[in-house]
């Protein structure tokens, strides 16, 4: 888990030890199908991909509902083989830049990266503080001089401000450890859900105000 801080990846050692797989992720991505139309993308680490097999995990994670695929840990320059194979399936490949990204880098990136490209906002793991919110507007801003994709900014996004703030200049905002947190601070399945709805509609709100 080379990107997640310790919030993420003891959530993803509970669902382990909880018997959760990628074929029971994508179950549950065919049961909220039923229910919804809201693109539903996958953040996965290549491992997993590379176990299941490209071909195999893009056709069925499409035929199930999965819109998309981020795959923090594979860079856009080694990864012709899922993309073709995400093709294929009617998948996006969504890839990542971080302020660390060169010039180069963001041009290249910015031509393969589909559905939106995923700007990392701080150098870091998921759960740290975001504090530059101007330098992280510049950088959207030198993005989006390569491509007119959306700019998705995640990484460091805690609050309902914090996502009010980057979405006066960024196309969407991730939040991840935040809702993680929700979760893990709440047993009881009826009182996460209201946790997690509400802070999620107040995430959304702040969005819209911005």
């Amino acid at each position: 888990p080379i990107a997640d801080g310790p919030v993420i990846q003891q959530a993803a050692g509970r669902a382990l030890r909880a018997g959760t797989t990628l074929k029971k992720i994508l179950g549950t991505v065919q049961v909220l199908r039923t229910k919804t139309q809201i693109p539903i993308v996958l953040m996965i680490y290549y491992n997993t991909i590379l176990k299941y097999g490209e071909a195999g995990l893009c056709r069925d994670a499409a035929q199930l509902g999965v819109d998309g695929l981020i795959v923090p840990d594979l860079p856009s320059d080694e990864a012709e083989t899922l993309r073709e194979a995400a093709r294929r399936a009617g998948l996006d490949i969504i890839f990542l830049l971080a302020p660390t990204s060169t010039p180069s880098r963001q041009a290249a990136v910015t031509k393969l990266s589909q559905g939106f490209i995923y700007y990392v906002s701080l150098t870091g793991i998921t759960g740290a503080q975001l504090t530059d919110k101007i330098d992280v507007e510049k950088k959207v801003r030198e993005i989006r001089r390569y491509s007119k994709t959306p700019v998705a900014v995640g990484f460091g996004i805690v609050t309902p401000e914090d996502a009010r703030e980057v979405a006066r200049f960024a196309d969407g905002v991730i939040v991840g450890t935040a809702l993680v947190k929700i979760i893990a601070g709440h047993g009881d399945r009826t009182a996460v859900g209201e946790r997690l709805h509400a802070f999620t509609r107040s995430l959304k709100a702040a969005t819209r105000a911005s």
